[in-house]
């Protein structure tokens, strides 16, 4: 198949990029457009290492085909920060131990980020039902959803 020249806008840049039809999103940011922070998983779309931001809403970049994301705004874990320092969920991150290997930790940070966005002030089951889809092999999640709450109390 032949490839076609997607215009994207990924972390506020436009990008223009060829690229095949059958191309995820997962590998077009990562091994095209050089943004490893969202982690390849399971492959499945089971885990939510690969999360980004599309239209500002946690979507698996590896079921989303690279193609259907053009016209829409794609927010990665590189995305997230503000030009200097940490967004607040990054932060909270840090104070509260949130990370254990760190693989998992960009899907969190990213769907944490959305959730705020649209519920500034969630209540601990709803940071619970947003990371359902985020899966850590290493923790019990407690620091993660106190890291989230933590963030959504930050000035």
């Amino acid at each position: 198949m032949s490839s076609k020249l997607l215009r994207l806008e990924v972390n506020g840049h436009p990008v223009e990029i060829s690229c095949p039809p059958e191309r995820i999103l997962l590998d077009l940011l990562r091994e095209e457009l050089n943004l490893t922070g969202t982690k390849r998983g399971c492959d499945l779309g089971t885990c939510g290492c690969c999360t980004v931001l599309l239209d500002g809403r946690p979507t698996l970049s590896c079921l989303t085909l690279a193609h259907l994301a053009e016209g829409h705004p794609i927010t990665t874990i590189e995305g997230v920060s503000p030009p200097q320092g940490l967004n607040p969920v990054q932060q909270a991150f840090v104070e509260h131990g949130a990370t254990q290997c760190g693989f998992c930790t960009p899907g969190f940070i990213v769907t944490g980020t959305a959730l705020l966005r649209e519920h500034p002030h969630p209540t601990r089951d709803e940071v619970e039902r947003a990371v359902s889809g985020n899966l850590c092999r290493c923790t019990g999640y407690t620091k993660i959803i106190e890291a989230i709450l933590a963030a959504s109390e930050a000035p």
